[in-house]
C-alpha cells in the first residue's frame, strides 16, 4: 500500500499558496496559472485555511460577492483538515470521503510539506490495482 509520502515523492511537493489578505481574484488567478483546484492560505509559515474552487463558487459567486473586493480570509475553509505523510492512500481517501474534501495538506513536525488531491490518491489506487491484476494474470498463465 502506498503512503502519502510516496505520492509526494512521485508528484513533487510543490506548494501553491495565498495570503489571507489577498483578494479572491488574485488567488483564483494563481490557481489558473498553476493548474490547481485549491491554494493553501498561509500566514507566514502557518497554515490558516484552504481556498478551493468549491469555496469560490459557493461563497463568492452564489452570494453575489465581487472577487476583486473580497479577501481570501472571508471565504476560505478553516480549520483545515490535514494528513500525515505516513498515512496510507486508503486512509487519505477515507478522510476525503468522510469530510467531503478534495485536497489535503500534508503536514509533519516541520509544517506543511505538500498537498495531495483526490485525483492523486485515486490514481495511486488504480495503479496499485493494475499491478495486482498483472501479477495475478502472470501467476494464472504460469
Amino acid at each position: 500500500m502506498h503512503s502519502i509520502s510516496d505520492i509526494l515523492r512521485r508528484k513533487g511537493a510543490d506548494i501553491w499558496s495565498t495570503a489571507p489578505d489577498e483578494t479572491v481574484l488574485e488567488a483564483i488567478s494563481r490557481m489558473a496559472e498553476h493548474g490547481v483546484g485549491a491554494l493553501l492560505v498561509m500566514q507566514g509559515d502557518q497554515l490558516v485555511g484552504l481556498l478551493s474552487e468549491r469555496d469560490y463558487t459557493r461563497k463568492v459567486i452564489l452570494k453575489g460577492l465581487r472577487s476583486r473586493d473580497t479577501a481570501v480570509e472571508a471565504v476560505m475553509s478553516s480549520p483545515v483538515l490535514t494528513i500525515s505523510p505516513d498515512a496510507t492512500v486508503r486512509q487519505g481517501l477515507a478522510m476525503m470521503t468522510d469530510k467531503y474534501v478534495r485536497h489535503l495538506p500534508v503536514t509533519d513536525d516541520s509544517g506543511v510539506i505538500g498537498v495531495v488531491s483526490i485525483g492523486d490518491l485515486v490514481k495511486a489506487v488504480i495503479e496499485e490495482q493494475a499491478t495486482v491484476i498483472e501479477h495475478l494474470e502472470r501467476y494464472i498463465t504460469g
